[in-house]
């Protein structure tokens, strides 16, 4: 491989004057680093020792979008990094990983001096592996307080792995399109350049690449020259790029293509790149006209300027994560950015606000200041998921999408924390080292659990309160990084300002629902006025069970009203306390948990269970909406707890034949779905049809009256919702004039390919129906638009797995493997989607059995989410033999690992037992109901 001489430029033309570094070594040299003991092999070690620090990188860059006489596809490059020895060592460590280092003198690095000082000449380089570092061993020591600069070529393979600097591919008007682009989150920054990658090590980028002309290069910083040259007897631009702002690593980003975008320049300009098919057909400009207004209300939020110069966002054909906030340069799934008002629908429109307001979140929390470690990731993405809801609605002021948090994280997440499996939001540091055991951070825990808690510590704080805190907290740490205790120390200061009272430090309170996993149950006896918490699990004879620094005891803000609509706060600081106001007379009722601001579930005595099943029976609308969902969901998984019997949680879905709202029906509607997996070869599946038949039928003869016979589409937000909930439940349960419906649309598409009749909300339902109703004819017809579609190829890939027939559905597992016929980005949820369908899962479950070793260790790192994948896959094992089956799996495959999927895998094994205990124990009753409910 040829390689590139522009050192001598990169190195004159951003090599700081000492006077001007200095104002910034300050920042610099305060970062909060890992403390490492001195160790024979330190190379050995996952964390960086805590010799050195970076200052500032020139990184070079030219991705090859061509293949060469090989056949593979390269990158070339070099990078000199100025760093300062913070304590006098002989040896360099810094991360590296799956790049091929051109010798310099016989060596795989250069080390010089930044200024006049002597550098020990070097003795040794190598790669170490298996921690990923390039190491050079020194002849003599480097002097603490000196800066030092190392500089290294390399060639890398700009390989479809969706890791570091990678290649994505698409078709415009049949010609095949390369993109490269990169996804440095969390450690694959080192698979780029050598470089110190570690969150606590911010440091200054200059960015220079070279590129094909005629393609356009990005950067997280504004391009400031685009020359034209040559270099190695090819034509290229060399476009370089302002310097970014102090950031950590992982936020780099880069990007070549021949992409156009629309702007936007109301005071920060904004850009939305794409393909340019999709910004002449108008699909960025949603984005572009939401950007805006999300960023102006960020910036009033935080009370923090927005501080960049540009505000870049770009859509991907292949992406591993949803999206990912590198600063100035947001990266997204081209569905999640792209919205085309012809064939998206209502919930891709939320889905595009509410994931630009999260990315759009980090730029401040998360990249301006950022975290030390990612044991504590919870804090920057829950933050990030909980602001997301009040962005977008600022954005969308009609959706009132702030309650959909509800069943989006709050209830999501109840499902893993009640698990004797689940884990703490923050993790010891020293815990969590490798790159595996970082992603492992990234779940629903992290996500969903931090989102929920932060928006209780908000409600109880209050919001004014809330924001002071952060106010100060950016405001102090802006350019560097901390630790969750340094927001506890802010959000305290504030609450002392504002006179706000407390039971306890806002430290002390959090820290029992940071520090340990799971959440309570709050009881209530309304005859004695006894309100008491204890540790909700699904299997409270789960073997898994652990210990708690708190004894499983947390400190719970409560706020609760009775019937007579008198509403009141208290916090419950024991296990168990006495409030006379909670006893009842008559036909009273007390509800806790209003709006379900708190994280925790509520049961009741059975007599104050009875009062409000009455009270939804005779008028469910004095309960607010968001309480009737929350009644539905916390009966059924006391229930599933064993807490309270299984007839009582069904009783709460009897009342539904009146609900017309979205929430209530889609708690009921998620808590039926585990009824359907454990049941799915059982006769309780054909009683279940027939009841859910009866309860939806009346929502859906009430959408197809005020939609004048489907002819259009109700005005509410969450109202276009439940009309999809009616549609899909009607034709799932067997309405025959729901599928007669489907059908009849869906061959009306078929007829006339290039005019679909079907309005984008209900797509997906009535693709999936008619798929499932129909055969291979149905089935190929889906393919081939799914293979032409792009925003709304997510919606026909899940329609597909809709498929009754095997062998239809054997072709399509097939093709997971297959990156010309499923992008690897895809493969994990095309999986998913067919083990949901009950006439898949045993061929999905099959099939990932079969092919575990060959995604585990060849298809590539950035390819599978493997613990989405065996989550997935085993959510309906409800039998010994499925339980066998799971543990053999586990057996056979624990020389080869399971990587990111190790946590889910146990939880998937601890489902199963408790999957199997609970069908044993009321299938018998649940029968008995529903048969009671056909008489």
């Amino acid at each position: 491989m040829k390689r590139i001489h522009f050192s001598a430029m990169c190195l004159g033309c951003t090599f700081l004057g000492m006077a001007s570094l200095a104002t910034i070594v300050g920042l610099w040299t305060v970062q909060l680093l890992p403390t490492t003991e001195s160790h024979v092999e330190p190379w050995k070690e996952y964390r960086l020792p805590d010799t050195l620090f970076p200052h500032y990188y020139n990184i070079t860059l030219w991705p090859r979008l061509q293949p060469d006489d090989h056949g593979l596809y390269v990158f070339t490059g070099n990078s000199s990094v100025v760093f300062k020895c913070l304590r006098e060592t002989d040896i360099i460590i810094i991360h590296c990983n799956k790049l091929n280092l051109t010798s310099e003198d016989g060596y795989l690095a250069k080390l010089s001096a930044f200024s006049t000082s002597e550098v020990p000449s070097v003795k040794k380089t190598w790669i170490e592996e298996m921690t990923q570092y390039l190491v050079l061993q020194l002849n003599g020591k480097l002097k603490a307080g000196e800066l030092y600069v190392l500089y290294t070529e390399f060639v890398g393979e700009l390989a479809d792995d969706l890791a570091g600097l990678y290649r994505s591919e698409y078709d415009e008007d049949g010609e095949k399109k390369i993109v490269a682009t990169s996804q440095m989150h969390p450690t694959h920054a080192r698979k780029t350049f050598p470089c110190f990658d570690e969150p606590a090590m911010k440091a200054v980028f200059h960015i220079t690449l070279i590129h094909d002309r005629g393609t356009v290069a990005l950067s997280n910083g504004m391009e400031i020259e685009n020359v034209d040259t040559i270099v190695d007897g090819q034509p290229v631009t060399v476009t370089t790029f302002e310097p970014t702002k102090i950031m950590s690593s992982y936020l780099l980003a880069l990007v070549v293509s021949d992409y156009t975008n629309v702007t936007s320049a109301d005071g920060t300009l904004i850009r939305i790149w794409a393909r340019k098919k999709a910004i002449e057909d108008g699909h960025g400009d949603y984005a572009l006209n939401i950007t805006g207004p999300i960023l102006k209300f960020f910036e009033n939020y935080y009370n923090v300027p927005y501080p960049l110069s540009k505000s870049d966002q770009i859509a991907l054909p292949d992406f591993y994560f949803g999206a990912m906030e590198n600063w100035g340069l947001v990266m997204y799934r081209e569905s999640n950015l792209l919205y085309d008002p012809t064939v998206s629908s209502n919930a891709n429109k939320e889905r595009t606000a509410t994931i630009i307001a999260h990315e759009l979140a980090h730029m401040w929390f998360g990249n301006l200041v950022t975290l030390k470690w990612w044991n504590e990731v919870w804090l920057n993405e829950g933050f990030a998921s909980y602001v997301s809801y009040l962005g977008a609605d600022f954005a969308e002021p009609s959706w009132n999408v702030k309650d959909l948090i509800i069943l989006k994280d709050v209830h999501r997440v109840f499902a893993v924390d009640a698990l004797a499996s689940s884990h703490p939001l923050s993790s010891k540091e020293e815990d969590i080292i490798k790159p595996e055991q970082i992603i492992e951070q990234f779940d629903t825990v992290s996500y969903s659990k931090g989102a929920s808690v932060l928006r209780m510590l908000s409600d109880f704080l209050t919001e004014p309160v809330f924001v002071q805190g952060l106010n100060t907290y950016l405001t102090m740490f802006a350019d560097q990084n901390t630790v969750g205790e340094d927001l506890w120390d802010h959000l305290q200061t504030a609450v002392n300002k504002t006179g706000t009272v407390l039971p306890l430090s806002v430290k002390v309170i959090m820290d029992r629902w940071v520090l340990q996993m799971g959440f309570p149950v709050v009881t209530v006896n309304t005859t004695t006025g006894q309100v008491s918490q204890m540790h909700f699990l699904l299997d409270p004879e789960s073997s898994l069970q652990r210990t708690s620094p708190f004894n499983y005891e947390w400190i719970v803000p409560i706020n609760w009203m009775k019937s007579k609509m008198v509403q009141s706060r208290f916090w419950l600081l024991e296990r168990t306390a006495v409030y006379n106001d909670m006893k009842t007379t008559g036909s009273e009722w007390v509800l806790l948990n209003l709006n379900i601001t708190g994280y925790y579930r509520v049961n009741y005595d059975i007599g104050n269970w009875e009062r409000l099943l009455n009270q939804l029976a005779e008028n469910h609308k004095v309960i607010s909406v968001i309480n009737r969902a929350q009644i539905v969901d916390d009966a059924f998984n006391l229930a599933r707890a064993k807490i309270i019997p299984v007839t009582l949680a069904l009783k709460t879905t009897t009342y539904l034949s009146e609900e017309r709202e979205y929430m209530p029906w889609q708690s009921a509607l998620n808590n039926l779905d585990y009824f359907y997996l454990m049941f799915t070869q059982t006769e309780v599946y054909r009683l279940l049809q027939s009841y859910t038949k009866k309860q939806v039928t009346p929502l859906f003869d009430y959408f197809k009256t005020i939609t004048e016979d489907w002819s259009d589409v109700p005005s509410g937000h969450t109202d276009q919702y439940n009309q999809v909930n009616a549609i899909r439940f009607a034709c799932s349960t067997g309405v025959d004039e729901c599928q007669n419906l489907t059908s009849s649309w869906y061959k009306q598409w078929m007829d006339q390919p290039n005019h679909n009749p079907i309005h984008p909300n209900l797509r997906s339902t009535v693709y999936c129906s008619a798929i499932a109703t129909g055969g291979a004819e149905e089935w190929d017809f889906g393919w081939t638009m799914f293979k032409n579609a792009a925003i709304e190829a997510d919606k026909l890939m899940s329609s597909l797995a809709c498929a009754k027939n095997q062998t239809l559905l054997k072709r399509y597992l097939g093709y997971t493997l297959d990156p010309s016929m499923i992008r690897k980005q895809d493969a994990t949820s095309v999986i998913v989607y067919i083990a949901s369908n009950p006439d898949g899962q045993k061929l999905a479950w099959e099939f990932v059995r079969n092919k575990w070793e060959y995604m585990f260790t060849e298809y590539g790192v950035g390819s599978f989410n493997f613990a989405s994948l065996i989550s997935g896959i085993t959510k309906t094992f409800s039998t010994e033999a499925e339980l066998e089956q799971l543990l053999k799996f586990k057996s056979d495959n624990s020389e080869i690992g399971f990587g990111s999927a190790t946590a889910a895998l146990e939880q998937a094994i601890e489902k199963t037992k408790a999957n199997i205990k609970w069908v044993a124990e009321n299938q018998e009753d649940i029968t008995d109901w529903l048969v009671a409910q056909s008489a």
